[in-house]
């Protein structure tokens, strides 16, 4: 897709639409983000809701800056690992259940970005969002296959039987799915603010519905929590500047397995650019860089306002150059450190006519999250709190008011101080090694915004060791890994995640809009060119005009 007014790239053709028409309407792409993140909130409750967290890299063009958003909750006061070992009877905290909820962010998350960079509010942005979950939606298959996956978790809960099934049953492929519940959720959200989710009726309905089910999640832990705004992240490869966002993010891995990537290839003779995707080493040095970079990923990661991690030394040059010794282009290895969940969400990015640009990422984690809906408002609750340790002196390790590990991760690009590249890959722990290979098709083989999701990837298991290729890449070089000593299996594309994407061409002969209500009357175009691209192996779209 190219386009000069405005783009949108989103895994759900309503949520891309509906952020088009906000800036059809002469809304921004802040504005945008949060208006097709409201529809996927409610087409899309296998993988994100109002009750999961949220994360953005915000380009602001008038700033000529950019700009980190955490909003992933924290846990509630009562979590202790001594509540989940000794008042729960738990070896760890659990996936399903409201015992695996942390304080819900997304929705403070909305409303930090409107507030700091949107020009409209609540009322605008989920306007259709409240529309799609009153009139109905379409049961597409992916969903179709999501809900049929997890139906006897959803049974555990009367709330979500009455939500998410139909009769009882789960409803038929194709039929068409209403959530009134939400609707009204969302509306107490356009007239009240985020206040209505934190202080308000819908903070009621959480702390009620948790309570009943013997969690300790309080009116104070939802009032107390905000989101923060952060210093993104970054490592240079092949002269650009890839961001991500800190910990408790796993963004780092993907900058340490860049570094890898860059560092160590000469060392081993080796040109990614010259070897090409066709070749067995090629693969091979991948996965061994990525089993590297997760490893302190396993190690390291926690929540930076309890832990100290050592993010400097772990993105510098010379911290890389140390691991090359221990990659053998002869042998697969066994990591050092293991480690890992599964996990989905959404990914969407966003770009306007002044030059704003926003990559957004999104979750309930699980499929279904919790496996919990909080009546009365059709709403599924996160199980974020599954990534929290138990033992005591992992940096991980649950304690009050403390975010978990976090698994979403959303992607920039910048070259000579200028932005470049917004990109995400959904699913889980897949996402650092996906958003490594994207920025190897990008930048050492040249492949455009599309053609980066097209191409076949790989994951790999750091738990298992086990690394997974997609059916055309095992038919290419999967015999020749396993010669390797790789345990090597083919999988269909939904084991990769999801992609999105937007790469700017900047026209040095035009002048850069500025924003203002003058502006938003002329309707010009940016000062370039924006490309966008929607993964295959989802239901995305990307549009644009």
């Amino acid at each position: 897709m190219l386009a000069r007014h405005g783009i949108v790239a989103t895994s759900d053709p309503l949520a891309a639409q509906a952020g088009l028409e906000i800036l059809r309407k002469g809304g921004n792409a802040i504005d945008a983000a949060v208006a097709a993140a409201a529809v996927l909130d409610v087409t899309s409750q296998n993988d994100t809701g109002l009750a999961g967290d949220l994360f953005a890299l915000v380009w602001s063009a008038e700033d000529q800056k950019l700009y980190g958003l955490n909003s992933a909750g924290f846990a509630p006061a009562g979590w202790t690992p001594e509540f989940f070992e000794d008042t729960l009877g738990m070896s760890r905290v659990p996936g399903t259940g409201v015992n695996a909820a942390t304080v819900p962010g997304a929705v403070s998350g909305y409303d930090a970005l409107l507030s700091r960079f949107g020009t409209m509010d609540f009322e605008e942005t989920f306007a259709r969002a409240v529309q799609v979950a009153e009139e109905g939606w379409g049961q597409s298959e992916r969903r179709h296959r999501d809900l049929v996956s997890v139906e006897e978790k959803l049974r555990e809960d009367q709330d979500s039987i009455d939500t998410f099934f139909k009769n009882g049953e789960v409803p038929p492929l194709y039929s068409i799915i209403r959530n009134p519940d939400l609707a009204d959720a969302l509306r107490l959200i356009q007239k009240q603010g985020r206040e209505a989710f934190y202080s308000g009726d819908i903070a009621d309905a959480l702390v009620a519905k948790i309570k009943s089910e013997g969690g300790v999640m309080t009116h104070a832990d939802l009032a107390a929590f905000e989101s923060e705004w952060i210093e993104p992240i970054s490592t240079n490869y092949h002269g650009y500047d890839v961001y991500q966002l800190p910990p408790p993010g796993q963004g780092f891995a993907a900058l340490e397995m860049l570094n890898i990537l860059e560092v160590c290839a000469p060392v081993h003779g080796l040109n990614l650019a010259e070897l090409g995707p066709s070749n067995v080493d090629y693969w091979h040095f991948m996965v061994e860089a990525k089993k590297l970079a997760y490893s302190d990923l396993q190690a390291y990661n926690g929540d930076p306002l309890f832990s100290e991690i050592p993010i400097d030394e772990l993105l510098s040059k010379d911290y890389a150059a140390s691991l090359c010794e221990r990659i053998d282009m002869k042998k697969a290895s066994e990591p050092s450190v293991i480690g890992g969940l599964g996990g989905g969400t959404i990914y969407l990015t966003t770009a306007d006519r002044w030059g704003n640009m926003v990559s957004l990422i999104h979750s309930i984690f699980s499929v279904y999250g919790s496996g919990v809906t909080i009546p009365p408002y059709g709403m599924m609750l996160h199980n974020r709190g599954v990534a929290f340790r138990l033992e005591t002196d992992h940096p991980n390790v649950v304690a009050p008011r403390k975010r978990p590990f976090h698994s979403i991760i959303a992607g920039f690009v910048m070259r000579g101080n200028e932005p470049l590249m917004t990109f995400g890959n959904m699913g889980g722990s897949v996402q650092p090694e996906t958003h490594a290979q994207h920025m190897v098709n990008v930048i050492d083989h040249g492949m455009n915004v599309q053609m980066t999701t097209d191409a076949a990837r790989f994951t790999h298991g750091q738990n298992n060791n086990v690394l997974s290729l997609e059916d055309n890449l095992y038919v290419l070089v999967g015999q020749a890994l396993r010669s390797k000593g790789h345990e090597v299996r083919a999988v269909d594309g939904s084991r990769v995640g999801g992609y999105q994407g937007i790469l700017f061409t900047k026209d040095s002969n035009l002048l850069r809009p500025v924003f203002s209500p003058e502006s938003i009357r002329q309707d010009q175009p940016v000062n370039g060119l924006y490309r966008a691209g929607s993964d295959h192996r989802k239901d995305g779209q990307a549009v644009g005009w």
